[in-house]
This record gives structure tokens, sequence and C-alpha cells, in this order.
């Protein structure tokens, strides 16, 4: 391949453009994962994440990718043949089911269109037809990567209560932490699974469970086995900084840096800089004449975009185009939409200009790629980020502090 100029443009859904604050932190010597040192670096990331999370419970890193996650989350709390509800709302969710079917549990999945999110209405009636609480965990993915469509986490939560289900509450949020709103503690969840690739702004390769005294008293009788994703040695070993086998160290550098860069914008800011580059995008998509695929406003994911493409154009070709032109990438279609959809990822380490580059870059593709589309989405985007800085400026200070 001939040499690209200029920076590339990774607008997948993640892994998400590593800022070089973190890349420098990365790069530090590898120290002593035994010592002083190491063991200052430790307790810091392990406290930042609780912030990060929102929990005063313990947090869980191993070195791994989220499915890693998937697997501890499932490990640690339940036992062979035990009664799984699951959502099929896109790709990954599908992929959650078909772990919980290979570690030998019984897992429920309630078909999806994947347009929308998991309904709340139907895990209360589901939850309701368990008369003898044979369920024993209710598992949702937050922000679905393939599809661009976020559940309601807390209405789930409501829900399991009205009916008083005892299940274990466990939610994917490997590509929603640090890039949506999410309350681990208030909204009840025995079990969150996250990633380090995505708003956290690292390389892939950790991989987190934040977890509730319910799911871990529930780790003490699970039967499934487990070595590496165990939480008790993890616990343990975590209570002075250090870990039961050798970590990730320089990802932990980077960790720090980047919970460091999360409370230095606030958490809430965070959150509205995603908010309004999701909006940004919507609105580009819609003037080019594109469907979004999230059929549901309030479902929109903050994180992604993924757009329909026109009938008779798949998305590979288009895709290519703008890679080989532009040294931009976007997100294919997975699964059940594979070249029906494109995803363009607004998450991370990600600004206003940075965005209207790849906007300026999917539109520059439709046209070289023959797609049917009108011309403005740039436009169109670049109004509402203009009109939203000017109405962020005109709020009083108090409100612009860190979340």
């Amino acid at each position: 391949m001939k040499h690209q100029s200029g920076r590339h443009f990774l607008q997948i859904p993640g892994p998400t453009n590593v800022p070089d604050r973190i890349l420098r932190a990365i790069e530090r010597p590898t120290i002593d994962h035994r010592g002083p040192e190491f063991q200052k670096l430790g307790q810091e990331v392990l406290a930042g994440l609780k912030q990060v999370f929102k929990t005063t419970g313990s947090v869980v890193i191993f070195p791994a990718s989220g499915t890693g996650a998937w697997e501890a989350a499932l490990v640690n709390t339940l036992s062979p043949g035990d009664k799984v509800l699951m959502f099929e709302t896109g790709h990954f969710a599908a992929l959650w089911f078909n772990m919980a079917n290979k570690l030998g549990l019984a897992p429920e999945f309630i078909n999806g269109d994947w347009r929308h999110g998991v309904d709340p209405a139907v895990v209360e009636a589901r939850l309701v037809e368990d008369r003898r609480h044979e369920i024993k965990a209710v598992c949702v993915v937050h922000n679905e990567t393939s599809t661009g469509v976020t559940t309601n986490v807390n209405e789930v939560r409501r829900a399991m209560d009205r009916v008083n289900h005892p299940a274990l509450f466990m939610v994917d949020t490997i590509s929603s932490l640090a890039s949506i709103d999410y309350r681990h503690d208030d909204w009840g969840v025995d079990v969150t699974v996250a990633g380090s690739q995505k708003g956290l702004m690292l390389p892939p390769g950790l991989s987190f469970n934040a977890l509730s005294d319910k799911a871990l008293a529930a780790s003490r009788t699970a039967k499934l086995p487990r070595s590496y994703w165990s939480w008790d040695e993890m616990l343990a070993n975590n209570k002075n900084g250090f870990f039961p086998y050798t970590p990730a160290t320089n990802l932990l550098y980077g960790l720090r840096e980047a919970l460091q860069m999360l409370m230095e914008e606030g958490l809430d800011n965070v959150f509205q800089r995603h908010d309004r580059h999701a909006e940004a995008t919507r609105r580009a998509v819609r003037a080019w004449g594109l469907e979004i695929l999230c059929l549901n406003p309030a479902e929109y994911s903050s994180s992604l975009t993924a757009a329909l493409m026109p009938e008779g154009y798949g998305e590979a070709a288009f895709r290519k185009v703008v890679l080989e032109r532009f040294n931009l990438s976007l997100g294919s279609g997975l699964g059940k939409v594979a070249n029906k959809v494109f995803r363009i990822g607004h998450l991370g380490d990600f600004n206003d200009l940075m965005l209207i580059g790849t906007l300026a870059g999917v539109e520059m593709g439709l046209a070289l790629a023959g797609v049917p589309h009108r011309k403005g989405g740039v436009d169109a985007a670049m109004d509402y980020l203009a009109g939203s800085n000017a109405a962020q400026e005109k709020k009083p200070a108090a409100r612009l502090g860190v979340g």
C-alpha cells in the first residue's frame, strides 16, 4: 500500500482514537508489578474506576478484551444449567448469548428486530411467568455497538423490582462506559461489563467487572469452573493494589491517564459532548436522505450512529472507497445487517472538527461511490454544532463544572 499522508481517521465504534497524552503514558518503562510504585498505580486506577462506573463497590480489572469480562460475569455467578434471560438487540447481544450456551448455561433469547432496545414491559411479563424463580440472571447490552441502539437500563431494573424477582442483573457497557451516562449503584446493577478500547480511550487489552454485594454473594456458591477469571483471587490481591498474576502494566499507566482526563473534563461534560456529536451526526444522516437504523429516538446512541444504505447498494464497497480515498475507517455492518449499514463512531477522544472531517469524508465518499443521497449533511451538522456551542457559552459558569 502506498503511504497516505495525514492522520488516519479511525471512526469505527471502537477501538477509538488513542490520544497522544495516553500514548505517552503507556510508553513509560515497565516497572516491577510487585513493588511499591506499582502498588500506588494499582490503588489509583482501582479507585478511579469506581467514579466512572458510579459505584462504591469493587471493580475488577482483567488483561483481556470485553469478551473476557462477559465470561467473567457469567462464570463467577452462575452454575451449570442455570437459566439466563437475554435479549436479541444486535450482534454483540447474540455473541453473549452464544457464550452462555457454550458455558453450559440455559439462556433464553428474546427475539428482537435489531432496531429497538430491550423493552422493560417484556422483561416484566417474562419474569412474572417465572413463578419458581428459575431465571438466575437478566443480561442486557446497554449500548449495542452493531446497531447504535441503547437500552434504558434503569427502566429494566424497575421492571425487575416491580415483580420482586431475585435474578442477578448484568449489563454490558463496553461501548457506553465513559460515553453515555451510566450508574451501576443507582440502577441496581449486579455486574457491569466494560472494556478499555472505547470511551476510556485506551488500546484494546483491559476489561472490567463492576460488582454488587449480591454478585459477590452469588460468586461464593456458583459452580461454573473458573480460574483466570476468578474474582476472589483478584479482590484479595487488589486490597493492597496488586494482582494475582502479571497485569498489563503499561496499559494501566494509560488507564490512570485516561481517568485523569475524564475527571479534568468532568463526566457530565463528557456525556454532553457525546450527545452533541451524536445529534450532529444524525442530522447529517437525515440531510443525506439516509435512514437511521435505530427507530426510537429515545434509544438513539451517543456513541455511534448506524445508517442504512439505500436499497441495492452495499456498505462494503462504499467503505472501501472512503478508506482508500480519505484514509477514513467506518464501521461495517455485522450479523443480520452485514453489508446493509455503515456505522459512524463518535466516541472517545473526539471534538467538533474531528467530527466534521469524518462527516465530510462520508459525504464525499457517498458521491464517489455513486450512492444515491442528497448533499448538505456536513452543513446540517455544522449548523447544529455552531448553534449548540453558542448556547453552551451562554450558560452560567456554575453549570459547566465537573460532573
